[in-house]
């Protein structure tokens, strides 16, 4: 049997849980194919995650997902800060259940990282101008490390304006079908701007100690949970280490994951950096002791943690698993190529045919 592919259940305030066909998670990754500019989801993503949900996922996670039009990484990112873009998530979702997968939605704001040109063959790098449709950033405090524009600091209303837009985009993915929405608090984005001295020198209730730097986050945590329903899982994925002297480091992120499932997240996802020059370890699997890590912290408290980044091969995978470095594994670019990724992963490891996450449709390939 393999233990990549046993049902995993991720817990709910109520107790009912949300049951996963298996420990396979489709990383949320940026599509950049609003071509509309307009937030609104279309027949990619559609086809996109469609085919991750028929390739056999557990759980598919959409793309960072902004909470507002600010904070869009570009201006081609989905956004869910309205019902127009509500609805149209709607077939989206409904399919990939029709598939047998779960399906998330990764809420974002890029904070100073946003306004950047799509991440696309041909085109430019860096912010994209005013005058050529960008936008004026924001972020906890002025700062040029990402090489971008440089962002305003948010003053206190706006802080407080922020939060409530997490909540009111996690209550229209409940409008949607979403089954669970994940916090993107990693990768040098808004959240993860806070959390990092790097990047937070404000000298108000939000910056300064790890407890102030932390209040963001805490607060967007408690205002999504507020409103997401207690039958739901909520998620968050958190750059675990900056890898940088004075940045946020592991033993920060231990004692968060702690705070943050008191406040009543179960799922959590363990990527790593985002903000100034990486100075980490690299190769396969190179982020999974941030998730051993946090497993360890959690442990006993029924949390779901999972590993990514460069997690590629089935046997790879299965050891992650075995070993309890992690309850599961997130899969991004090693999808990209392979929308079938746990379908065949299923078949490497031994799964019998009928037993394989394939849709039915293809079961003539499940030799």
């Amino acid at each position: 049997m393999s233990k990549l592919f046993e049902p995993a259940t991720l817990t709910t305030p109520d107790g009912t849980g949300l049951m996963l066909r298996n420990r396979t998670v489709l990383a949320p990754m940026c599509q950049y194919s609003v071509s509309a500019r307009d937030g609104v989801p279309n027949d990619w993503h559609l086809v996109h995650l469609g085919a991750r949900a028929a390739g056999g996922f557990g759980l598919v996670v959409a793309e960072a997902t902004a909470v507002v039009p600010a904070g869009r990484i570009s201006d081609r990112d989905a956004g869910l800060w309205n019902d127009a873009q509500r609805d149209a998530w709607k077939p989206v979702v409904d399919f990939a259940h029709a598939q047998g997968a779960a399906i998330g939605i990764q809420l974002a704001h890029a904070g100073a990282k946003a306004s950047t040109y799509p991440w696309l063959p041909a085109q430019a790098e860096g912010s994209i101008p005013l005058a050529d449709g960008g936008w004026e950033t924001v972020g906890p405090s002025t700062t040029d490390i990402f090489g971008l524009e440089r962002p305003h600091a948010m003053d206190l209303p706006e802080v407080q304006a922020s939060v409530q837009a997490w909540a009111d985009a996690a209550r229209r993915a409940d409008e949607a079908g979403f089954d669970v929405v994940q916090i993107h608090g990693a990768h040098g984005y808004l959240i993860h701007q806070f959390l990092s001295p790097l990047t937070n020198h404000r000298e108000d209730a939000y910056g300064g100690s790890y407890e102030n730097r932390t209040r963001y986050a805490r607060e967007v945590i408690k205002a999504v949970r507020s409103v997401w329903p207690d039958h739901k899982p909520l998620a968050i994925r958190l750059s675990g280490d900056d890898w940088v002297e004075g940045g946020w480091r592991l033993a920060d992120t231990v004692r968060f994951v702690r705070e943050a499932r008191e406040l009543g997240v179960t799922a959590f996802d363990l990527s790593s950096a985002g903000i100034g020059a990486y100075h980490g370890p690299s190769g396969p699997g190179f982020q999974v002791p941030l998730a051993a890590a946090v497993r360890e912290a959690l442990e006993g408290t029924d949390s779901f943690v999972t590993a990514v980044g460069l997690l590629t091969d089935p046997a790879q995978a299965e050891h992650v698993v075995v070993t309890g470095q992690a309850d599961g594994v997130s899969v991004g670019r090693a999808a990209l190529k392979d929308a079938h990724w746990p379908a065949n992963a299923a078949k490497v490891l031994g799964v019998a045919r009928d037993g394989n996450p394939r849709a039915d449709q293809y079961w003539r390939a499940a030799w």
